[in-house]
């Protein structure tokens, strides 16, 4: 997923928690769903971040031959300013973008049928 042509907002955005728990019902149900969600993302992009950083890896490890890469600067400068996990999962979820389900509530239904 290419996290820098999300809408998201970089900064800290204040939201209506009403607006937060209309999907769900319940704002304790939407916290815990943003924050899986956002827990994915983190997992995800750091995993990208290791994967382009590893082409940078030097096995010699000492002292005279440490010296900065432009490239694994922009690299990790590009990382920096993409928004947090946590604002692209609140995002995804406003826009109706995550598929959650309830595993007791479904649980809850087959019994009564």
């Amino acid at each position: 997923m290419d996290y820098k042509k999300s809408k998201a907002p970089v900064n800290t955005v204040t939201r209506n928690i009403m607006d937060l728990c209309d999907e769900t019902g319940n704002i304790y149900e939407s916290v815990v769903v943003i924050s899986k969600r956002a827990n994915q993302i983190s997992v995800e992009i750091k995993q990208d971040l290791n994967k382009k950083l590893a082409e940078f890896a030097s096995y010699n490890d000492s002292l005279e031959e440490v010296f900065e890469n432009r490239e694994q600067i922009e690299i990790s400068r590009y990382y920096e300013k993409l928004p947090k996990p946590t604002l692209l999962a609140t995002q995804e979820f406003v826009d109706g973008n995550i598929y959650y389900r309830d595993p007791a509530a479904d649980a809850a239904q087959n019994k009564e049928v």
